[in-house]
């Protein structure tokens, strides 16, 4: 579902670009008034968890490859807003590092799978169980049922979103300037890819976690679930064993990511455009935007999860992994001190809080 770059018109880009600002303003503004500081750990867990994830691709029946996404978990555990904030982190670093959807398709693919599927996903799983119990058994299959239903949203974005660049940026005689897929071959794709395979990995991975910590570790999912009716159940408070949990979780998946190299292909919407069959578009030549705009970042340190000219692909992917990892948790750490610090500081804006000074 990553979008590379040349494959959507600059002036698509721009558009989904400024969207997400205020998407991504309204956000933070929200995880730093509700996620204490003792939970920023948790985010950085998710969205290792989302960037991992990724990692690991399943093959579809058209030969083409899925992974799922993990936004609705996030969404479900600290709510939409963190969710939004994380997936974005592991996206922006999968583009800057590793070459993994386009920078400039950045505000296009956060759009999809950090904005669409964590909200329609968790609209979703709240609509289900919104007056139910905490351990009640319909939560994980909400979870996962948002997780399904919030990722094929996502999918079906996409599917416009390319599927409608042939009929809205083309030269004078009709060729497409940028992707070559129409709506009828776009959307087919992604659904097909999505609606079997992708979603539902989705479904299985959301439901089993929210399962899990139902059974291990209830208090981590009070910390969104405040106004959910009472277990009558005891637990210890605090969510030390959730961070624990999880980075055993993401220790254990860093060590599988070169289980996602066995999947044969890749993804729809992603080849290289010296990979594209033109004869099945009707095409002679490669778009010209499509040409001039791909491969626009070239400073990714780890092109493609790989290195040394992928004569070690599985090490590639276990570097890729921890270095991708790391460098979120670097990011979440010094955007949290950083909105901290601006907490601690009086505004000089604020009369009250000048007078103070």
């Amino acid at each position: 579902m990553h979008i590379p770059d040349g494959y959507l018109s600059p002036q698509t880009c721009g558009v989904f670009g400024a969207a997400m600002v205020p998407i991504w303003t309204t956000a933070g503004r929200r995880v730093r008034r509700i996620v204490k500081s003792r939970y920023v750990p948790l985010v950085a867990i998710g969205a290792a968890y989302s960037f991992l994830v990724m990692m690991f691709n399943v093959p579809v029946p058209d030969g083409t490859t899925a992974h799922a996404i993990g936004a609705v978990l996030i969404a479900v555990v600290l709510g939409p807003a963190a969710a939004v904030v994380a997936v974005s982190i592991a996206l922006t670093i999968q583009a800057l590092f590793f070459g993994d959807g386009g920078v400039l398709a950045l505000g296009v693919n956060t759009f999809n799978m950090a904005f669409v599927m964590p909200l329609v996903g968790y609209a979703v799983y709240w609509c289900a169980c919104r007056n139910v119990p905490l351990t009640s058994r319909r939560r994980p299959i909400a979870a996962g049922l948002g997780g399904y239903i919030g990722m094929n949203a996502a999918a079906l974005c996409a599917g416009v979103e390319l599927g409608l660049q042939p009929t809205l940026f083309h030269s004078a005689n009709g060729t497409p300037l940028y992707a070559p897929f129409h709506l009828s071959q776009s959307i087919p794709a992604m659904a097909l890819a999505h609606l079997t395979v992708a979603g539902a990995v989705e479904f299985a991975l959301t439901a089993s976690v929210v399962g899990y910590l139902q059974r291990a570790n209830l208090p981590l999912l009070r910390i969104n679930h405040g106004a959910a009716p009472p277990t009558g159940r005891a637990h210890a408070p605090g969510p030390r064993l959730g961070r624990r949990w999880g980075l055993i979780g993401l220790a254990t998946m860093i060590a599988l990511t070169p289980l996602g190299l066995l999947a044969p292909g890749g993804a729809f919407g992603e080849d290289a455009p010296s990979d594209l069959a033109l004869g099945k578009y009707h095409l002679t030549a490669i778009p010209s935007g499509l040409r001039h705009y791909a491969g626009f970042w070239h400073n990714a340190l780890f092109d493609g999860y790989g290195f040394g000219h992928d004569n070690h692909p599985a090490m590639g992917y276990l570097i890729s992994a921890i270095v991708g990892v790391a460098a979120i948790g670097a990011v979440i750490a010094a955007a949290f001190a950083l909105a901290s610090l601006r907490r601690r500081s009086p505004d000089v804006d604020d009369p009250l809080e000048a007078a103070k000074t």
